[in-house]
C-alpha cells in the first residue's frame, strides 16, 4: 500500500475545500489551521487559497492578523485573513472561554484521624524491613554538578558521572559492589572508594529514623498532594538535633548530625509511605550549607508478590559555591539466591517519566 507524503496530503486536501462551498469555522479552529500551516511550512498561495474559502463564526480583530505574522504567516495568508477582518467586521466576538474549575483543597483529616493515620504509619515504618525479602537489584546514580550554584536557584547542572552498583540485600542487611563508573569497570571495590557525593539509607534506615520513639519527631497536617496519581495525606515532621540520627560527612574529614525536617507522602487508602523529604539544618560553619534529599517509594514485584520499595531518589547538596545532585533510580529487583545473576544492558533506559518524579497538581 502506497501513502502520500504529509504535506502533499495537506495540499490535496486544500485543494479539494477550495472546490466546496464556504464553510464555517470558530476563531480557535481558524488559528489552530493557521499556526498548524506555519509550524508545518505548507505554501503560502495554498493556504491562502483555503482560507478564501471559510467564514468565521465571530469577529476577527487586526491584532489577531498581527499575531499571525508574527508568527510566520506568508503575506498571502495575511491579505486572506485581512478580508476576514473586514467580512466579519459586524459580528460579534467570541464567547471567553469559561474559566477551569478552581480547586478547593478538601479540609485537613480530623485530629483523631491524623493520629490514627500517623499511628500506622509509624507501626508500618518501624517494622518496614521485617517485610522485605532478600532481593538484589541495580542501582543507577547519575551524578551533576554545577560550580556556581545559586542558593534558591534550579541550578545548572552538567553531568559528572554515571555509577552503576549492585545492591544486594539479604538479613536485613544492604550490600553495595560497584560494577561501572562512566562505563569503566569497577569489579571488587566498594562505593567508599567511589568518592564525591554518595547518600544511603534508601531501604528503610531513613524511614526508621523519622518514626523511631527515641526520635521524638513532631508531625503536624501540611496539605493534600498527588504523586503518580494517587492522592496523598502529606505530614511535615521534624527532629531537633539532640535527638537526630542524620549523619552528614565531608571528605571524611569533619561530620555534622543536625536537625532535620521534612514531609511525609502517605498514599490515601492503602496509608504506606510513597515519599520522603529530608532537609538537614546545617550547623553555621559547615561545609555543606544546603542539602535537600527526596526518596520515593512503589510496589515492585519480585517472585510473585508485591513488595514496597525504593523506586527514585535525589540528593542535591551545596558547599559555597559548588553544587552537587545525584539522581538515583532502583532497576530490576530480583528475589536473592546465590546463584542469582543480573544483567546490566540496559541501565541507561529511564525507570520512570520524569513526571512521575514531580507532585502532580491537584484535581477539582
Amino acid at each position: 500500500m502506497r501513502y502520500l507524503p504529509l504535506r502533499v496530503a495537506v495540499c490535496l486536501w486544500l485543494a479539494v475545500s477550495a472546490l466546496l462551498a464556504q464553510q464555517a469555522l470558530t476563531l480557535d479552529k481558524l488559528l489552530e489551521f493557521v499556526k498548524s500551516s506555519i509550524s508545518q511550512k505548507l505554501p503560502d498561495k495554498e493556504v491562502a487559497a483555503y482560507l478564501a474559502t471559510i467564514r468565521v463564526t465571530s469577529k476577527l480583530e487586526d491584532r489577531v492578523v498581527e499575531d499571525m505574522q508574527g508568527l510566520g504567516a506568508g503575506p498571502k495568508t495575511i491579505a486572506a485573513l485581512n478580508h476576514m477582518v473586514e467580512q466579519s467586521a459586524k459580528l460579534s466576538l467570541a464567547a471567553p472561554k469559561p474559566a477551569p474549575p478552581k480547586y478547593v483543597e478538601p479540609p485537613a483529616p480530623s485530629q483523631a484521624d491524623q493520629k490514627k493515620i500517623l499511628d500506622e504509619v509509624r507501626d508500618y515504618a518501624l517494622n518496614y524491613t521485617k517485610t522485605l525479602p532478600d532481593f538484589i537489584c541495580i542501582q543507577l546514580t547519575r551524578r551533576s554538578i554545577d560550580m556556581r550554584y545559586q542558593p534558591g536557584s534550579m541550578g545548572s547542572w552538567t553531568p559528572s558521572d554515571r555509577i552503576v552498583e549492585k545492591l544486594s540485600y539479604f538479613d536485613r542487611q544492604e550490600k553495595y559492589e560497584a560494577i561501572t563508573v562512566n562505563e569503566k569497570p569497577m569489579f571488587g571495590k566498594t562505593w567508599e572508594n567511589l568518592g564525591g557525593s554518595i547518600s544511603r539509607g534508601e531501604f528503610g534506615s531513613l524511614l526508621r529514623d523519622v518514626f523511631e520513639e527515641g526520635t521524638s519527631a513532631d508531625f503536624s497536617w501540611d496539605h493534600w498532594g498527588r504523586l503518580r496519581n494517587k492522592l496523598c495525606y502529606v505530614f511535615r515532621y521534624h527532629v531537633d538535633a539532640t535527638r537526630s540520627r542524620y549523619s552528614v560527612d565531608y571528605e571524611r574529614k569533619e561530620q555534622a548530625v543536625p536537625a532535620y525536617h521534612g514531609l511525609v507522602y502517605v498514599e490515601k487508602g492503602t496509608n504506606v509511605i510513597t515519599r520522603l523529604t529530608i532537609e538537614p539544618e546545617m550547623p553555621a560553619g559547615f561545609p555543606v550549607q544546603e542539602i535537600h534529599q527526596t526518596i520515593d517509594y512503589d510496589h515492585v514485584e519480585i517472585s510473585g508478590n508485591k513488595f514496597l520499595l525504593p523506586l527514585y531518589s535525589q540528593v542535591q547538596s551545596r558547599a559555597g559555591r559548588f553544587g552537587s545532585r545525584n539522581e538515583i533510580e532502583f532497576r530490576k529487583y530480583q528475589k536473592y539466591a546465590a546463584d542469582t545473576s543480573i544483567k546490566f544492558d540496559d541501565v541507561e533506559e529511564p525507570a520512570i517519566p520524569e513526571d512521575q518524579k514531580k507532585e502532580q497538581p491537584p484535581k477539582p
